[in-house]
């Protein structure tokens, strides 16, 4: 059953929220004062752009509903086999700052791969790329390069950290794989031609965590 459609955003609004609390996010996580701060709600960012993303998908339905559990729950279960088997991304551990965890794994892991992979996935609906293949590899590029930026950060800000001590190559090589799952079930979906929030969405990331690297790391 769809959700009244009052009940949802408008992508002005939602662009708006998108743009403005990574902004605010980029500023306190840039200086010392105002760091801990901001990394303490690192957790609530997550929901309020799951919120603003959901809440901006045309036509709530409980389908949609569905592929956001069938995401998050492979997102969850990908990254507990990584954790805890090292069959997939490589030997890590997550830290304290995406919040509560089950079996070691933050909750919130689940949201941030929903996050990603919409945002991809409507990235690549809304290309000229009229092959569900060809989307399907350039999004998990996409996301590859954007983990490659995500990386020194995350360690850097105590996400999570390698016990390697180093990023392994087959990190990015299962990020690849597992985005490429991921996307091929949102093809399955067949969603709507979606709203122009969610690639701002993914854009506002690489450019938050491009200058995060600039001006923390450098």
């Amino acid at each position: 059953m769809e959700r009244p459609k009052d009940l949802t955003i408008s992508p002005r609004i939602a662009i708006v929220i998108i743009i403005l609390f990574h902004l605010v996010g980029l500023i306190g996580l840039s200086v010392p004062a105002t760091r801990g701060l901001f990394l303490s709600i690192v957790p609530f960012h997550l929901l309020l752009m799951l919120a603003v993303i959901t809440l901006g998908h045309h036509k709530l339905s409980s389908r949609f509903g569905l592929f956001i559990l069938i995401i998050f729950w492979l997102g969850f279960i990908a990254e507990w086999v990584g954790v805890h088997k090292g069959w997939l991304f490589g030997n890590y551990a997550y830290d304290g700052t995406l919040g509560l965890k089950l079996s070691g794994i933050p909750l919130m892991i689940g949201v941030n791969w929903f996050l990603l992979i919409y945002a991809t996935g409507v990235t690549m609906q809304r290309s000229r790329l009229k092959s569900a293949f060809f989307r399907i590899i350039a999004g998990a590029g996409i996301l590859v390069l954007l983990d490659v930026l995500i990386e020194p950060v995350a360690i850097r800000f105590n996400y999570w950290h390698w016990n390697t001590g180093s990023i392994p190559l087959k990190n990015y090589a299962c990020w690849f794989l597992v985005s490429a799952v991921m996307l091929y079930l949102f093809e399955l979906f067949r969603f709507k031609r979606q709203s122009i929030a969610a690639p701002v969405l993914l854009v506002t990331e690489f450019v938050f965590f491009g200058l995060l690297n600039l001006l923390v790391l450098v």
